[in-house]
């Protein structure tokens, strides 16, 4: 099965960009050749780029300390694990003081880092890291690999709080939501959403076998989902067949 997401605003989509892009982070630097710490060295551009947003830090900030509050507020519920919930409640804990015990910016440090600056004022440029341009950057990918992990590792710890958090907000909010089996008449779907209810993320699980991709967009008040089909020409075409797929809203 496929699973697709879609954020119903722009926070959440940046955490789904964070998330997406630690996960890469992760995938390269875990590897040995050269060339897969060099696009493991672009990623951790990629989230130093999204972490200089000035409100990102204050927003995940905001969104701990609300889910702690509502958890909280679970307290004396018998359907509740009073374990269960004393650890969710500890990992938000730690994740807070974590993250708001960080300088300034996620990741700031790194700016001060003149050889990494270096190769990120280049990485943009088509072909900008050769040899000829950056030879201590070519030096540094014929270290062993052992040695250039172990500089990722500890350039990528600056973003460790911040991963953290996004990922069990994340899960949190994903799992707010109850999966409901749907058909797309003629490739077509749509639903009203309950008025008083804010909802922020969409989850679409697929079944590849179908040959099939939505097309979604959605406000507080409607999401449309369109079934496409990627033809022969290249181009994706409106499905005029019925879909099944199962819709999770979460909020």
């Amino acid at each position: 099965m496929i699973l697709y997401e879609y954020p119903f605003n722009e926070r959440i989509r940046t955490y789904l960009r964070l998330e997406h892009l630690f996960r890469r982070l992760g995938e390269l630097v875990s590897r040995d050749h050269a060339i897969d710490h060099h696009y493991a060295l672009t990623t951790l551009f990629e989230v130093m780029d999204v972490g200089a947003r000035a409100d990102l830090k204050s927003d995940v900030l905001k969104d701990l300390e609300k889910q702690k509050q509502i958890l909280n507020g679970y307290r004396g519920n018998p359907a509740i694990a009073e374990s269960v919930l004393d650890d969710v409640v500890g990992k938000l804990d730690r994740c807070f003081y974590e993250l708001n015990s960080l300088p300034g910016k996620v990741g700031q440090s790194l700016t001060e880092n003149d050889w990494l600056m270096g190769i990120r004022s280049r990485v943009g440029i088509p072909g900008g890291t050769c040899e000829f341009d950056l030879p201590a950057y070519y030096a540094w990918q014929h270290e062993s690999s052992d040695k250039r992990r172990r500089n990722l590792a500890q350039w990528a710890e600056k973003f460790s709080p911040l991963a953290e958090s996004v990922q069990l907000l994340l899960t949190l909010l994903r799992d707010s939501g109850a999966p409901q089996k749907v058909i797309a008449s003629a490739g077509q779907f749509q639903q009203n959403l309950p008025q008083g209810r804010t909802f922020q993320l969409l989850r679409l699980t697929l079944d590849p076998a179908l040959g099939l991709i939505p097309e979604i967009s959605g406000n507080r008040l409607m999401v449309s989902i369109r079934l496409m089909r990627h033809e022969s020409d290249d181009r994706l075409h409106s499905s005029g067949e019925d879909g099944a797929f199962e819709l999770t809203l979460c909020s």
